[in-house]
Order: C-alpha cells, then sequence, then structure tokens
C-alpha cells in the first residue's frame, strides 16, 4: 500500500513564503512523477505543478510560474512545493499525487495516488 503525506500548511500573510512537503511512504518501480494540485472550497481540483522523479522535467500551472518551484529528495522519496510571492487565491487545501505516467501530467486523472491534503491560507 503506497501512502502520501503531505505536511508543512499553515496561515501566511500575502507576499510570504511556505514550503510543503510530500513524503511517500513507498515508492515502486512504476512511479515516474508526481504532482501537486489544490482545491479552494466550492471550486474544482486544480493543476499546480509537476516533477519527473528523475527530475528532468517540470511542469506549472501559468497562475504559478515563477512563484513556485517544485523538487524532489529521491534519498527521502519526498516532493516539495516552494512558495514564494503568496496571494490571497493560492489559498486552497493542497494535495500531492502520484503517477505511473510521465505524460499528461496536468490531469487528475493521470494520478493513481493521491495524499489527504494541507490547507494553505494566504490572509493578513
Amino acid at each position: 500500500q503506497v501512502q502520501l503525506v503531505e505536511s508543512g500548511g499553515g496561515l501566511v500573510q500575502p507576499g510570504g513564503s511556505l514550503r510543503i512537503s510530500c513524503a511517500v511512504s513507498r515508492r515502486t518501480g512504476q512511479m515516474a512523477a508526481m504532482g501537486w494540485f489544490r482545491q479552494a472550497p466550492g471550486k474544482e481540483r486544480d493543476f499546480v505543478a509537476a516533477i519527473t522523479w528523475s527530475g528532468s522535467r517540470t511542469r506549472y500551472a501559468d497562475s504559478v510560474k515563477g512563484r513556485f518551484t517544485i523538487s524532489t529528495d529521491n534519498a527521502k522519496n519526498t516532493v516539495y512545493l516552494q512558495m514564494n510571492s503568496l496571494k490571497p487565491e493560492d489559498t486552497a487545501v493542497y494535495y500531492c499525487a502520484s503517477t505511473d505516467l510521465s505524460l499528461l501530467l496536468y490531469s487528475t486523472a493521470t494520478y493513481n495516488y493521491w495524499g489527504q491534503g494541507t490547507q494553505v491560507t494566504v490572509s493578513s
């Protein structure tokens, strides 16, 4: 059984920074990439960023380009999302997810394992 556990969420002021983490309990050979998604109340779950475990490829939503950075620590089976210049509209529950594919990384349907989510609130 593969488990993804997010951590690091919290309350931050606009313009501030936060780093959230996702630890993978058991990384299988099929796991190709990891993604971060977010869901605000009453809205759909939206793509934020994705990365292949090799680190050779990353992808970002237009809304976070230049502000967020996704990275991995293969030795720790952990993926990070560094979020800078945070805005109130970044407020959401952030979910990490794992996929055996390296295509269509922006789609929720691509992913087969999900974490429970961590709340990020940007407010003064």
